[in-house]
């Protein structure tokens, strides 16, 4: 039978999705799951059960503290979570994030942060965004300084997953002057350890990803020993080129976990619910919208796969990680969207979990980075004049 289930995976993939499985149903039913989004709380317990399992530290050599893996198994897994809480997914990418980041550095001290965050003992997040500024990074107000040997950090970032539960916060500050000619140079990566009176954190509260923690980071003379700096001083955005290629292909694995579980949910409603005598699936205004999402979805499922296996290769992979994660979010919105209007009243209820899907599917069409600039960089791929 034809279902949203990925097809045609090596049987390790499988048995790495089994595992998630089978983690999320002993510690996130669906009223757990539920719960969390409705009331925005980071479940610990689950996070430490997912470092037990060696789930977040996939990415990294085991040798340096992580669990080995490929990004194929990080994408899989990160699927998985979407499908039952899309707002754990989104922390999970931080912690993929950092085992690429801290892997790539070489850096000694980079390295002694990796076991402590694969095992979940020590959580991270990540500081880029700013207010006014977005995804223009390269115009970010925060700076970093060297003062009695250490760094002072100043500034403000807003919409950072995570922080209130963070132990150290990844933090893009300008540390050197900018050249003209290369904007990016002078931008520097520092470990922030969150602990102290000059780290203020601020929750914000979102309609959708509910659980994912979103915050607003307030550095006032916030310090840093001049060794947590990750990688080399002045070249952050060289280390940022490669990870947020992986970020941008996880988030298309979290619109994906959200679509097929969207899809689950309107097949599965439009099979049992009946109105003149019928199950609405028999009804074409009900089933041809499912056949139209099992076809974006699948679609979009080839794009993320290809560009993983290109990922794997060690292949430059900017503008497919961007058509991945522009595609899979644009496509879920539709399925939910389909979704939702199958199941009418009983998708907005609070039991289920549809509601949960709309709301998160929004937050995809423009995070970790908007599908409008998504859509510059493919163009700027193309050769067009670059429109910013």
């Amino acid at each position: 039978m034809l279902t949203a289930a990925p097809w045609d995976e090596p049987d390790e993939l499988t048995a790495v999705r089994g595992m998630v499985q089978r983690l999320l149903g002993r510690h996130l039913p669906l009223d757990r799951a539920l719960e969390l989004d409705r009331t925005g709380s980071f479940d610990r317990a689950t996070w430490e059960a997912l470092g037990a399992a060696g789930l977040l530290g996939l990415g990294a050599d085991e040798d340096a503290g992580g669990s080995g893996g490929t990004v194929r198994d990080a994408v899989a897994v990160t699927e998985e979570l979407a499908r039952v809480l899309p707002s754990l997914a989104v922390d999970y990418v931080l912690s993929g994030m950092a085992m690429r980041m801290l892997t790539d550095t070489g850096s000694d001290r980079a390295r002694r942060w990796l076991p402590d965050i694969a095992s979940g003992r020590r959580i991270c997040s990540f500081g880029l965004s700013e207010p006014g500024v977005g995804t223009d990074l390269l115009n970010l107000a925060t700076t970093a300084r060297e003062v009695d040997g250490q760094w002072v950090v100043n500034g403000r970032k807003t919409w950072i997953s995570l922080a209130s539960e963070a132990d150290v916060v990844f933090t893009l500050a300008r540390t050197d002057p900018a050249e003209p000619a290369h904007k990016s140079r002078g931008l520097s990566l520092i470990a922030v350890p969150t602990d102290q009176d000059g780290v203020t954190i601020r929750r914000v509260h979102l309609a959708g990803m509910r659980a994912a923690i979103t915050c607003e980071v307030f550095l006032d003379d916030a310090s840093a020993p001049l060794d947590n700096l990750v990688g080399t001083r002045g070249r952050a955005m060289s280390i940022l080129g490669r990870t947020l290629d992986v970020e941008r292909v996880m988030a298309a694995a979290i619109s994906l976990g959200i679509g097929r579980a969207a899809l689950d949910l309107h097949v599965a409603y439009a099979g049992e619910r009946t109105a003149f005598g019928r199950a609405i699936g028999a009804f074409q205004a009900v089933a041809h919208p499912a056949a139209d999402s099992i076809c974006e979805l699948s679609a979009a499922r080839a794009l993320v796969d290809s560009t993983v296996r290109m990922i794997g290769r060690g292949e430059p992979a900017l503008a497919h990680s961007a058509m991945a994660k522009l595609n899979a979010a644009e496509a879920t919105a539709r399925i939910v969207d389909r979704g939702m209007r199958a199941m009418g009243a009983m998708g907005l209820a609070d039991e289920s979990a549809m509601q949960m899907y709309f709301r998160d599917a929004r937050l995809q069409l423009f995070s970790p980075v908007s599908n409008e600039m998504v859509r510059n960089v493919l163009t700027e791929s193309m050769g067009l004049p670059r429109s910013y």
